[in-house]
């Protein structure tokens, strides 16, 4: 079990929301045990898996060429791929173990990539992932207030529109990705939600509050342009009662353990 703090180390690189939430993921893969040769499914700039995980990860997979190059730079994946979930070059049977986290949500065809992630996977290997759940756009704070005053029609308006802005095509519970699993060969083990509405909030206003991050990523390639303790201890303060690593009945996202048929 790692010591580490995830929000104050996630908050040095992220802006505050994207922080919040991967610190609350990375909590729950400590006591996970992923034996390797391990792939990690959507491995993006390489940050999570670089704070997540005491080892590097064997295999990092990605489609996109810029965050691959940076994630090179991290070392936190012993190998890094440039290839679609969908089409792996690697032969059947190659990991003892997979995980990806929050990236499902934003694959159009993610039967394909289950299937081929099964493919993947020795019998009975664990895959984790996480993804946004069914819950998430109905708790979103900006449209439960359009609700409460009568005006669904900007209420449906909004989410539509922060469902383009998080990039999210899949936002379905866990019967629909039980479903999924046992199409493409997995046992669904366990899940559990987290990320309750208050957080959510934090994260949806994140959204906007953090123009300036955005801006000094434009201007200066990196998110944050003080990590020093001075300016990111008190944003970890405010922050601290939200980055809950426990599951919740009411949580917008949901994590996922599943294994490999044998």
């Amino acid at each position: 079990m790692s010591n580490k703090d995830f929000l104050f180390l996630h908050l040095r690189d992220l802006p505050y929301f994207r922080a919040l939430l991967r610190a609350v993921e990375a909590g729950f893969y400590q006591g996970l045990e992923l034996p390797p040769p391990t792939l990690d499914l959507g491995c993006g700039d390489g940050h999570f898996a670089s704070l997540a995980f005491e080892r590097p990860i064997e295999v990092g997979l990605d489609p996109w060429r810029a965050p691959i190059h940076e994630a090179k730079r991290r070392h936190a994946h012993r190998w890094l791929v440039e290839a679609e979930g969908g089409h792996a070059p690697f032969p059947s049977g190659y990991f003892a173990s997979a995980f990806s986290n929050s990236v499902l949500e934003h694959i159009p065809r993610v039967q394909e990539v289950l299937v081929e992630t099964a493919r993947l996977l020795r019998p009975g290997a664990m895959f984790v992932f996480c993804v946004p759940n069914d819950k998430f756009n109905p708790g979103l704070s900006v449209a439960r207030a359009f609700d409460k005053i009568g005006l669904t029609f900007m209420a449906e308006a909004y989410r539509k529109a922060f469902t383009r802005i998080s990039r999210h095509v899949h936002l379905d519970g866990p019967e629909i990705w039980k479903g999924r699993l046992e199409q493409a060969g997995f046992v669904l083990e366990r899940y559990w939600h987290y990320f309750p509405p208050p957080a959510l909030a934090v994260l949806e206003w994140g959204h906007y509050f953090g123009l300036p991050s955005w801006m000094a990523r434009k201007l200066c390639g990196r998110w944050i342009l003080a990590p020093a303790a001075w300016n990111v201890n008190w944003l970890a303060r405010l922050l601290r009662p939200h980055a809950d690593a426990r599951p919740c009945a009411e949580g917008v996202y949901t994590f996922y353990i599943a294994r490999r048929r044998g």
